[in-house]
């Protein structure tokens, strides 16, 4: 077997001779068409930056790498250390084949199961459910958390063919899948139909697919009637537009221009269908440096992501191996490489719908998204629906036959291509339902961001300071736009002479009680807008920052009577109305009619006195994220409250 059949072979016996032998190999299906078969050797590398896209010559290589969750410690996130290996297979030989003669070839007698169920009953799941919301997003957390739980069996069976068995299973009884695969390799295999790519970087163009929303299609399958109760859901719409920001956040830092959204769209599975949006910039990066800096998907952590990630192991109490990683499959690009780009493409899909075999142990992982309108049995329910595919595969539940797409009515020329099945996203009440979401979203974000033209402040330059929530991101390629030369700079290495000196400081958002000084970031945080303040020199202060600012000025500070995370409101700023996305669980709050506290302008809600914004002679600050993709009038209020800031103190 050397480089790639020039069509798709029907005899794996090369397959299964490899399996018997216990080479190291993956399979990959993902197309319609083919399987591709990897074989080559094992590396295990300790970082992203190690792993070896050329040979000892120099030469590029080709990767499949395993990432494991664990690798968030490279980003200074918490995690459980379980040691998991970020698994490299240099791939040194492929080969494609049909993927319907495989369907035909490939075992298919049910692998035996003992001892299985969920490690964590459904009462106590919902138990969990409960202390996240009120515990974590209640507390000012957060906007989101992935909470896993793991359905465990023993495997008496020989590990590569109970792979070989769940792989071919998956692919008759799994559609709409990213990737299908098995990987196998020594002491661990991994086998799974991934909904989802986390990040792919093809010829320079980065691509992120976020997807959210889980539709569990009723007995008889989906109906244009149900699917369009589910898509009306508040609850669901919110949880997509959260992980559609916290994405946008990563492709600020990775992609030049920031990133351009499409969709949304729906994918649809043989059990599920989600909704999703396409993520797309343009990035000179390393493609393990993309990664690193994407690591890892919202829709399997939550947001923001470095305090998510200590939420997830305050909760679930063992580590998650795979689970959440990615698959990421490094190719040497054949093109001529310009210069400064990178020499390989990547695609990535998140490892989940995936089960683990270890030592005989099965695990399959699942989590439910956890927002402010959760019902705790409402997300038990998502776990199940979320793992029926890959435990139907696997034969711990009955394997179901789901109802197939109906076929075109009317009369078919003898002549056409054989007609495709209809899909859900074909009835144009379902399409126009999906196009309605994108009224509510900021321009900014859907229109194309090739090119920065001279904005109002070009030539000045800012200073932002990251609490720990990457908003910073977004908010620093607006304030791009807007002209600024802008540095983001985290809380922990922001020094005294750069708020001194910066021509504007950006203080940002981040997690957590703004009343609570008991953690450095908190009295850093606190340190950064008083100083700066006292200098009287332009400041604008985000979210908890203005929260900060606003206790400064002894306004007082309140917890929320329900969080308002991924919530979008049109307020009024002074004398402006304004369209605005909040993430916030704490608000500045003053008397009803107030409008001005010292020397403090302020716009509030007539009835209940949240705070939205403040000016005065050298600051501005608001509560809502301007950046954000459900502030509307963002960029609009954002060149406001700058012009605010930089109004002389002497005004």
């Amino acid at each position: 077997m050397t480089g790639s059949a020039p069509t798709p072979p029907n005899d794996l016996a090369v397959l299964l001779d490899i399996a018997a032998r216990g080479i190291p190999f993956a399979l990959l299906a993902r197309d319609s068409a083919t399987i591709e078969l990897l074989t080559g050797d094992i590396v295990d590398v300790d970082l992203l930056a190690d792993i070896p896209l050329e040979d000892e010559r120099g030469r590029p290589q080709e990767v499949l790498a395993l990432v494991p969750f664990r690798q968030v410690r490279e980003r200074g996130f918490e995690c459980h250390d379980d040691g998991a290996p970020l698994r490299c297979l240099i791939v040194r030989d492929r080969a494609l084949f049909d993927r319907a003669a495989a369907l035909e070839q490939l075992p298919s007698a049910a692998i035996p199961l003992a001892d299985a169920g969920f490690d964590i009953a459904d009462d106590d799941y919902a138990a969990i459910v409960r202390r996240v919301i009120a515990d974590e997003i209640g507390h000012g957390e957060g906007a989101n958390f992935v909470i896993r739980r793991d359905f465990t069996a023993n495997v008496a069976a020989d590990a590569a063919t109970a792979a070989l068995t769940w792989f071919r299973a998956l692919l008759e009884h799994e559609r709409g899948a990213y990737w299908t695969f098995a990987i196998v390799t020594p002491g661990h295999v991994a086998v799974g139909a991934s909904p989802e790519a986390h990040v792919s970087a093809r010829d320079g163009i980065v691509t992120m697919n976020p997807i959210s929303g889980t539709f569990r299609h009723p007995a008889g399958g989906a109906t244009t009637e149900t699917l369009t109760e589910f898509l009306q859901s508040t609850k669901e719409t919110e949880e997509l537009f959260m992980v559609v920001d916290e994405e946008l956040k990563m492709m600020s830092a990775v992609c030049s221009d920031g990133g351009r959204i499409t969709g949304p769209h729906l994918k649809e599975m043989s059990r599920l269908t989600h909704t999703e949006y396409v993520l797309r910039g343009r990035s000179r990066l390393d493609p393990r440096a993309i990664l690193r800096e994407t690591m890892f998907a919202p829709t399997v952590t939550g947001s923001p992501m470095q305090n998510a990630c200590t939420v997830i192991s305050r909760h679930e109490l063992t580590p998650r191996g795979y689970y959440s990683g990615v698959a990421a499959l490094f190719t040497p690009r054949t093109d001529a490489v310009l210069a400064g780009e990178s020499t390989h493409d990547l695609d990535a899909p998140i490892l989940i719908r995936t089960a683990y075999l270890v030592d005989g142990r099965l695990r399959v992982p699942v989590g439910a998204t956890l927002v402010r309108h959760s019902d705790p049995f409402g997300e038990v329910s998502e776990t199940h629906g979320k793992a029926a595919g890959v435990l139907g595969a696997i034969g711990a539940i009955p394997r179901d036959h789901p109802v197939e797409p109906a076929l075109p009515s009317g009369p078919i020329d003898g002549d056409a291509p054989a007609p495709q099945p209809r899909t859900l996203a074909d009835d144009p009440d379902i399409a126009a339902l999906l196009a309605s979401r994108n009224a509510r979203l900021a321009a900014f974000w859907l229109n194309p961001q090739d090119s920065i033209v001279a904005g109002p402040f070009q030539g000045r330059t800012a200073v932002v300071v990251d609490a720990e929530d990457r908003f910073t991101t977004m908010l620093s390629h607006q304030l791009r736009h807007l002209g600024l030369d802008v540095r983001i700079v985290p809380w922990n290495e922001v020094t005294d002479a750069q708020i001194d000196d910066a021509e504007l400081i950006v203080s940002g958002p981040g997690p957590g009680d703004p009343r609570d000084p008991g953690t450095a970031r908190m009295r850093r945080m606190r340190e950064v807008v008083a100083r700066r303040h006292a200098s009287g020199r332009p400041l604008l202060a985000v979210c908890l920052s203005h929260q900060i600012l606003a206790d400064s000025l002894g306004i007082e500070l309140a917890p929320l009577d329900a969080p308002h995370q991924g919530l979008q409101k049109t307020v009024d700023l002074f004398g402006m109305p304004a369209s605005i996305g909040f993430y916030n669980t704490f608000t500045a709050r003053v008397p009803a009619g107030v409008s001005a506290v010292g020397v403090a302008e302020v716009a509030a809600d007539p009835t209940t006195g949240d705070v939205y914004a403040m000016r005065g002679p050298g600051f501005a600050s608001v509560q809502g994220h301007l950046e954000s993709i459900l502030s509307r009038d963002g960029m609009t209020t954002l060149e406001r409250l700058v012009t605010a800031a930089f109004s002389p103190v002497d005004a």
